[in-house]
């Protein structure tokens, strides 16, 4: 089993004007397993294949990650940030399962 250190970026709502949302991305840094290292690709209708992982990774949870699990959105692998798509809590640990590449926001 492979170790992993990381980050794992959360996605907080905030309203930064009347009637404007915007996610507020804080990062954490956390120890844990790669539990299944995987790697897809998918043919599609464009020029480049899509490239999805299908990695597991078990992190020992602190209070912080306990309490915000919901807003996991991305962790960080090999260099690249990848979209969360589910988490599962396993006490003391979080299981968390990802897809493809993150494009979304991050930390300022």
């Amino acid at each position: 089993m492979t170790k992993f250190f990381g980050k794992v970026g959360y996605g907080f709502s905030e309203e930064t004007a009347p009637g404007v949302w915007r996610d507020r991305m804080v990062e954490h840094e956390y120890y844990g397993d790669v539990i299944r290292d995987t790697r897809i690709t998918r043919d599609g209708d464009k020029v480049n294949d899509d490239l999805t992982i299908g990695n597991s990774f078990k992190i020992v949870a602190d209070k912080f990650a306990w309490e915000n699990f919901h807003a996991m959105r991305y962790i960080e692998w090999m260099g690249s940030l990848w979209k969360i798509t589910e988490v599962e809590v396993q006490a003391p640990r979080l299981l968390i399962r990802v897809g493809g590449v993150y494009n979304g926001p991050k930390p300022a």
